[in-house]
């Protein structure tokens, strides 16, 4: 899943049409200022803010955050070019996902959303006063420019997300529908309030398959203000902004200016930091966290380091087979290779114990599947018992686990049983396929240097299966090529999931991604009995019945042994210098950074401290 005032404008013809719409009656038309997947959304009609901003956050003040790698593109829609940090500030899309339900949708652009019961179809109702930063004002045309454009050139997932809509039309100047099939994708409706609308007039005549600089024209709170490719962007706070007070952005984008400064290396990165050359930092690196975050400006209490929990679904992190390789077709290859990689060692002596075994492509989350599958889970999945393997009924799945020492010599006889029954021997210290006499040798792919360090003892086990495995480090415009082109054996990678799983897992699992260059299969998953469970995924009725036809799809996709689970954590490790403020509540499922503001006392402090005490490159 992916991420107005209302007013209930109705005029007499757009009545007449809705209730001249098929499958319809008065009555069966839901008018809505938001939606909820299952249920009603938490925030009434008439609502003010989130419960998690402050409604009277000052605006203003300059804040340098970090990006990696490099960019060369202001066009983050398509699956050419690295777009810039940021980018999605410029725009509005037709609904704002609330950050502390499991999926709720409340209008943005649109102020108004109809929607009968079985959900064949929705309209949204622009907000009339929807401007672009040109000044023109936002429209249906818009809205189905922007659809159909993203769906026909932009990124396949679009078209993946959006595959159950019949068709889309203006209806008049403010109102666009959606017809959306049958009414079995209860999200969809949802998912199309996600849409990022984008100006019809002023991509038509440019050609947007193609990466480039040219300042693109958004609805959103910022305007891009400064590029220098590859280098930073500058967003600034657009003061003349349509919907700055309406109540999904009330108390949010306080920030009057945000820089994106981007470093090609995290160590680079981390001493800019330090350094004071930019101001907010997530940290992702466990030995960093635990040793690299001291100094004068943490002594004097300049720096401020914080875990803020959360109850985020941690998706899964892992290293991907490429199951598009013959060699890493076989299923008891991958799950041998698995014994290879031991957590536990990894845990104690390179992260100081701070994470989790992830063992769920739904980590941290009740959607994860746990034990053995209840009575609600078998009725899912027994239809496809034929095309499942056995361990997925008789057994709770767990990734090998070690007593943390090192000696990993009963997981190695282990992964040698295996092996030998997919026709796997080591002969000479190599394995070797007995059949096609085929030795096994691959590469890991990575874009980041610093997981070298978790990669090579997970090599140095290998050899000791026989197994030769090479790294290759690359930087991030060729890792994103060859990502985009399946063109590797194995990566690490996560995959990030939402409260409220949909229309993406066939992006993650599908047999038809496994195929499309740019989708998310980098597994290259193909099953009918995992496409099936997919689908009743995205058909889920209620939050019940989602939960467990999620947690039948994570058991099927964990006994396919498609990765080799790695870990999660079930908290935002923070670091920032002390001139932020935050509201009191932080949202349940995100950190909600776009709530936080600057202290314009504070600002004036650290500058002078910086100023005085910081050395460039410290």
């Amino acid at each position: 899943m992916v991420w107005n005032q209302r007013s209930f404008r109705l005029m007499p013809l757009l009545l007449f049409l809705l209730l001249a719409l098929p499958g319809s009656v008065s009555g069966d038309i839901v008018g809505a200022h938001g939606l909820a997947m299952t249920g009603t959304p938490k925030y009434p009609a008439g609502f003010n803010h989130f419960d998690y901003v402050n409604p009277q956050a000052p605006k203003g003040g300059t804040v340098h955050l970090d990006a990696r790698g490099t960019f060369d593109s202001l066009n983050p829609f398509i699956i050419k070019g690295a777009p810039a940090a940021g980018i999605g500030l410029i725009y509005d899309t037709l609904t704002t996902q609330s950050l502390d339900e499991s999926f709720s949708q409340y209008g943005r652009l649109a102020n108004r959303i109809d929607m009968p019961a079985d959900r064949r179809w929705i309209v949204y109702h622009l907000h009339p006063k929807a401007r672009f930063h040109d000044g023109k004002p936002v429209t249906a045309e818009d809205v189905v420019f922007s659809f159909n454009i993203l769906r026909e050139k932009g990124d396949p997932l679009y078209g993946k997300y959006w595959a159950d809509v019949v068709k889309v039309e203006a209806l008049d100047p403010l109102s666009v529908r959606f017809d959306l099939g049958d009414g079995q994708n209860p999200e969809l409706p949802l998912i199309i309030g996600q849409l990022t609308v984008m100006p019809k007039h002023h991509w038509e005549g440019r050609d947007f398959s193609k990466p480039g600089l040219e300042i693109p024209i958004g609805s959103g709170p910022y305007r891009i203000a400064d590029v220098k490719p590859g280098s930073s962007i500058t967003y600034r706070r657009d003061p003349d902004y349509w919907g700055r007070d309406i109540p999904v952005n009330r108390g949010q984008y306080n920030f009057g200016t945000i820089v994106y400064d981007y470093y090609r290396d995290p160590t680079v990165s981390l001493h800019a930091f330090k350094a004071g050359e930019y101001d907010f930092r997530q940290e992702n690196i466990s030995k960093a966290w635990a040793t690299a975050y001291v100094g004068p400006a943490f002594d004097d209490g300049m720096v401020v380091t914080l875990e803020i929990p959360n109850d985020v679904n941690q998706g899964m992190q892992a290293f991907v087979f490429n199951t598009r390789r013959s060699f890493f077709k076989d299923p008891r290859l991958r799950q041998a290779l698995a014994y290879a990689f031991d957590f536990e060692w990894t845990n104690k002596n390179l992260f100081y114990g701070q994470y989790i075994r992830s063992t769920s492509f739904f980590s941290n989350s009740e959607l994860a599947a746990t034990g053995l599958p209840s009575d609600g889970e078998l009725k899912i999945l027994e239809p496809l018992k034929a095309e499942l393997p056995p361990d997925v009924f008789t057994k709770a799945y767990t990734p090998p686990t070690t007593d943390g020492s090192g000696n990993i010599r009963r997981s190695l006889r282990t992964a040698l049983g295996l092996l030998k029954s997919a026709g796997w021997e080591v002969k000479g210290k190599q394995l070797t396929h007995l059949k096609s006499g085929e030795r096994l040798a691959f590469e890991i792919l990575l874009y980041d240097p610093t997981f070298e360090r978790v990669v090579l003892p997970f090599k140095k086990n290998l050899a000791r299966l026989g197994v030769e495995m090479s790294i290759r480090v690359v930087d991030t415009a060729q890792y994103i090529n060859r990502l985009r082109e399946y063109d590797y054996d194995m990566i690490i990678t996560t995959y990030g999931q939402s409260e409220s799983p949909g229309n993406e897992q066939r992006e993650f699992w599908s047999t038809a991604a496994a195929d499309i260059p740019g989708t998310r299969n980098y597994a290259g998953v193909r099953s009918a009995a995992i496409d099936a469970l997919v689908e009743k995924v995205i058909e889920a009725p209620t939050r019940q019945d989602l939960v467990l036809r999620t947690r039948a799809l994570d058991r099927a996709l964990l006994w396919g042994h498609y990765v080799i689970p790695q870990w999660h954590i079930n908290a935002y490790r923070v670091a920032y210098w002390d001139f932020f403020e935050r509201p009191q509540q932080t949202p349940r499922y995100s950190l909600g950074f776009n709530t936080w503001w600057v202290n314009p006392e504070k600002a004036t402090r650290v500058q002078r401290y910086r100023k005085q005490s910081v050395p460039k490159g410290s």
